[in-house]
């Protein structure tokens, strides 16, 4: 009894359930610290227990020098805060501001009073559900309040902290719809409604960003003001897949937290006046914030940090109760710690070029990667008079005469479509003049675009749009009678739609990344999503601002992290768009325009014979390089195929017209399809059966498609060929071969052969007609590519080179320390002695000199149950278009052609050189890889230290629909193409050094320096600096050190 007087009384007041204590109870993580505490011997706990909590009166309950108490479902917080009144005792975690955290309007509140970055975000408090406020506006895209904005995707929270009810709204360009998020129920954390595009309005809510955290949610676990301890998980608003252990448990990883995430837990934890507290953390280009706040937490499986923990708030007791005590430190640890068994990799091997031998690490895989199949491209151009046009005009440009309109939302089209449906004729009329046959193309484009814009039934950003641009203006008298204004008379409006992902080619994208998954990385499938999984996979994905681009990117990252469900949630979370350097042809245009013209002057000459000397040595360096010798020849041919074809389809359209004439009813669309807007991931079995066409398409715009083809190819009155229609007209047989092969075109496979002839001379030729155009025109539109790839590849060599001395160094402090403490083996060791040497890690992994904003999750080496915690792989995904492909390899097989590297070899080999001659398309999902590799058993300084591996893979292959086999009717059953494995472009057992990739890429590549300057916050600079001026997670900050000044001294880093 004496005994039990002499010790610190911690009284434990909180539900049963969250102490797991009694006898028949699984052992959590509450009760294996109060366990370890009650171990040192000074303390005693006291389980108040829910009869007392719940039915005794405060006066009654068990006395304590220290309480820990939090609320939790049930629990009376109040009557709690009357027993502390009382009886006065030590509070770790206050009472009073745990109200706080039932209300995220004052946790947001109080979280900016103490300079903790939150998410921008806006509050809407209604009195009563569906309350009309008039400071909060609803658009399709976008919510107002109070004057702030929030564009889609945003977040909505119930402004009570208990209701976790939190929806995400996603933009109509990304394919609209909402994700609801929950507390996890089985599998399961999220659940996605492709039908939801409105808000709630029964309740209050805050409105904030939505953060693009690379798919990754961090939790933050503090114990007292100077410990914090961070884990990463899989956000549910990715799949809404919960990622489980063999034990049932969710995976999640400790990561390592910068200085200014450790600043914001101490800020957090002081804030709210809660010693043990866990929040939400999100990781934004470069910045962290705070989204929400939830008191009372602890880390789940983690013997490390049950240590830890009972370390720290032995100290905070004993500080408040007994500080004579506190700086007293048991010589062990009065607990035997329990060893996690460690789970590890296979070790990585080289890959394609050669074996290199076991020394050799996978470090980074870089891939640019083309689109998947889509529906070929369509534009419609007319000049427009009518006053409903114009007057939509001047709606949606302000009222401004002069000003272009687009338009891409859903009430901008239906608006259009509104006006079409009554400008085009019930029906067609003959021609009797020239002015009939101007008005019947005049309507026939109208009735084209009203059938674009009906198409599918619904309305997406993603794949239609429409300008407006004014071309004639006249003065007219204002409406009030005062002076005159301008006002447009003829506009031009350009429509462009098509370009669609298809079934086929959402299909494939998640196959390639698969494919990647299994190939492209250790461990045979396994060891990518391991990577992934503990955070020592650093993934980044950037499309262009296509949406097939963007939605070939989120099929590849569903296939390739095994991910579920729809691809929107997918693609907002993982994609990031960068238009600057994936889209676009600005800066070559005039080359590109010179050599078209040269190309147009070699097919069509017949004054001189077209060169093409197949048995040249180098055949790809003559100009026109890869067009057939007879290709003035087979243009008649083509010509005459298209109208075969366009006549046919011609029928099939005038019998849909007339169907549609009777049925159709002028009414505003049916409500919006998510799977129509994304490409559908089936066949649409029933359309097929019927006979029409695949995908949305119906028999008007495809005649609409295949006349715009002949019209365009050949111009009868001025008997001229346009070659640059060639590659539309190969798109579209293509396409119709695969997808259309049902309707027996007749001469559909004939076209398509002389097309395929023809394109795969003229396209390649549109890059450059010789090598060295093609260089000049390949460095113009990759060259901000190329620098972001050697941005990338620098970062992995100074941030392995980082790793590996850190290491060398440990290594050799190990050797150090072994000597001096020799003669010191049979001293009992000290807890911080085996912490030290981990918490030294901190300090070199904690930073980063890498120039990118982009975020990073580093595994913490002390707390993860991993073999090999060092072990990282970068992977940057870039999906553009054919136009950045064909350029990217046109520099790296051409580079040695520049002036200021004439000495050296190409980086392609020889054979490779010819194989993508012959080679010619680089079809959808045609892909190159670059992977870099480290010899860890090479000096630090040694060229050989980095080696560099080259791929590439032409994309979808056409061959198998030659043959008339079970494979190809399979293919044809399913629309789709298989992708082609990558192939070498360097010689088997080559080296390829980083340093002679760099040399020879960068005169074509865009500067580091050039790139726009990382939005950096004060003291976070990454994770990979050795400064030595960083805070050490437990060693800093507990007197485990030989003397109280060095303690001093830590602890005022």
């Amino acid at each position: 009894m004496e005994d039990f007087e002499r010790k610190i009384k911690i009284g434990v007041c909180v539900m049963e359930k969250k102490v797991k204590c009694g006898s028949d109870a699984v052992s959590g993580p509450m009760k294996q610290i109060l366990d370890r505490l009650q171990a040192f011997g000074e303390f005693v706990n006291i389980y108040f227990g829910d009869k007392v909590i719940l039915e005794d009166p405060v006066e009654s309950w068990p006395i304590c020098d220290c309480l820990i108490a939090f609320h939790s479902s049930g629990f009376p917080l109040e009557k709690a805060e009357a027993y502390a009144a009382l009886r006065k005792p030590f509070l770790v975690n206050e009472l009073e501001p745990q109200h706080l955290l039932h209300d995220r309007r004052k946790v947001y509140e109080r979280l900016e009073l103490y300079g903790v970055p939150v998410p921008r975000y806006a509050l809407v408090n209604r009195d009563f559900p569906d309350q009309e406020l008039d400071y909060f506006v609803e658009q399709e895209d976008f919510v107002e309040v109070h004057g702030q904005r929030f564009w889609k995707p945003f977040v909505e929270k119930p402004i009570h902290g208990d209701d976790h009810g939190i929806m995400i709204y996603y933009p109509s360009s990304a394919g609209g719809g909402m994700k609801e998020l929950f507390r996890k129920v089985g599998n399961r954390s999220s659940e996605f409604h492709p039908e939801v595009r409105r808000v709630r309005r029964e309740g209050s809510y805050i409105y904030e960003e939505f953060m693009t955290t690379g798919g990754t949610d961090v939790k933050v676990y503090t114990v007292g003001p100077e410990y914090a301890h961070a884990e990463a998980r899989k956000s549910p608003v990715v799949d809404g897949v919960v990622m489980r252990n063999l034990d049932g448990k969710e995976v999640r990883y400790p990561v390592l937290l910068t200085p200014a995430e450790k600043q914001m837990a101490r800020d957090v934890c002081i804030a709210f006046r809660q010693s043990v507290c866990g929040f939400d953390l999100l990781r934004c280009e470069g910045r962290s914030y705070v989204c929400d706040v939830n008191g009372w937490s602890f880390v789940k499986n983690s013997y490390k940090y049950y240590d830890d923990a009972a370390c720290v708030l032995r100290k905070i007791f004993l500080d408040a109760k007994a500080p004579h005590l506190s700086s007293t430190i048991p010589p062990t640890l009065p607990w035997v710690s329990e060893i996690q068994p460690s789970e590890g990799l296979t070790r990585q091997g080289s890959g394609i070029i050669g074996t290199f031998g076991q020394s050799e690490e996978l470090r980074c895989v870089i891939a640019v990667i083309r689109h998947g199949d889509r529906t070929p491209k369509q534009k419609v151009k007319l000049k427009v008079t009518e006053e409903k046009l114009l007057n939509l005009m001047l709606k949606y440009n302000g009222g401004r005469p002069r000003a272009e309109t687009k338009l891409k939302s859903a009430i901008q089209l239906q608006d259009l479509l509104d006006a079409t449906r009554i400008l085009v004729p019930r029906t067609r009329c003959g021609i009797e003049s020239d002015s009939d046959a101007e008005d019947h193309v005049h309507a026939e484009k109208l009735r084209q675009v009203k059938a674009v814009l009906e198409e599918g039934g619904h309305f997406s950003g993603i794949y239609r749009k429409v300008q407006l641009k004014p071309l004639k203006w006249v003065k007219v008298l204002k409406s009030n009678g005062e002076g005159e204004e301008e006002r447009p008379v003829e506009a031009l409006m350009v429509l462009k739609y098509g370009g669609v992902l298809t079934h086929a080619g959402r299909k494939q994208a998640e196959e390639l990344g698969r494919y990647f998954r299994n190939n492209m990385y250790p461990g045979e499938g396994t060891g990518l999503l391991r990577l992934h999984s503990t955070y020592r996979h650093d993934l980044k994905i950037y499309s262009s601002d296509e949406g097939r681009v963007q939605m070939s990117a989120a099929a590849f990252a569903k296939g390739l992290l095994d991910l579920e469900g729809q691809l929107t949630p997918i693609l907002v979370s993982l994609v990031s768009k960068d238009s600057s350097m994936l889209d676009g042809l600005d800066n070559a245009r005039a080359e590109i325009k010179e050599a078209k013209a040269r190309l147009n002057e070699i097919i069509l000459s017949t004054a001189k014979k077209l060169d093409t000397n197949e048995d040249a040595e180098s055949p790809w360096t003559i100009d026109g390089a890869g067009l057939p010798s007879n290709a003035s020849k087979l243009l008649p041919a083509l010509v005459n195929l298209t109208k075969k074809v366009t006549s046919q389809v011609e029928l099939l359209a005038k019998d849909e017209d007339e169907k549609l004439a009777e049925t159709i009813p002028y009414a505003v669309l049916p409500p919006y399809d998510q799977a129509k807007a994304l490409g559908k991931t089936n066949i649409d079995i029933d359309r097929i059966a019927a006979g029409l066409p695949c995908g949305s398409e119906g028999f008007l715009l495809m005649f609409a498609r295949w006349k715009k083809l002949e019209r365009d190819l050949y111009n009868e009155r001025k008997e001229r060929f346009d070659i640059t229609q060639i590659p539309d007209v190969y798109d579209s047989c293509k396409y119709d071969r695969l997808h259309n092969a049902h309707l027996n075109l007749e001469g559909l496979d004939e076209l398509f052969k002389v097309a395929q002839l023809l394109a795969d001379g003229v396209i390649p030729n549109e890059y450059g007609i010789n090598a060295k155009q093609k260089l000049k025109i390949g460095s113009k539109i990759a060259r901000r590519l190329l620098g972001k790839i050697l941005i990338d590849l620098r970062n992995t060599r100074e941030e392995a080179l980082s790793v590996a001395e850190l290491k060398s160094n440990q290594d050799q402090n190990l050797v150090k320390a072994g000597t001096e403490d020799r003669d010191q083996l049979s001293k009992p060791q000290k807890p911080e002695d085996s912490r030290r040497l981990s918490s030294t890690s901190e300090m070199s992994l904690d930073q980063d000199d890498d120039e990118d904003k982009e975020t990073k999750y580093r595994l913490d080496p002390k707390y993860a149950n991993v073999k090999t915690p060092e072990r990282h792989v970068r992977t940057r995904l870039y999906f553009t278009s054919e136009s950045h492909i064909h350029s990217l390899m046109n520099v790296l097989r051409y580079c040695n052609l520049d002036d200021s590297l004439q000495e050296e070899d190409s980086l392609v080999c020889y054979s490779a050189l010819d194989r993508l001659f012959k080679t010619r398309e680089l079809d959808y999902m045609s892909y190159i890889v670059f992977r870099l590799f480290e010899n860890t058993e090479v000096a630090l300084e040694d060229q050989k230290k980095f080696r560099v591996e080259m791929t590439f893979s032409r994309g979808a292959d056409l061959s198998p629909l030659e043959n008339n086999d079970g494979v190809a009717a399979s293919l044809h059953q399913e629309h789709t193409l298989p992708i082609m494995g990558p192939e070498r472009l360097q010689e088997p057992g080559s080296y390829l050094t980083l340093q002679k990739m760099e040399t020879m890429i960068r005169p074509f590549a865009m500067p580091a320096e050039d790139f726009p300057p990382p939005s950096t916050p004060q003291g976070f600079s990454g994770y990979f600096s050795r400064s030595t001026g960083m805070l050490e997670r437990l060693a800093n900050l507990w007197p485990f050190h030989k003397s109280a000044n060095a303690n001093a001294n830590l602890n005022g880093k």
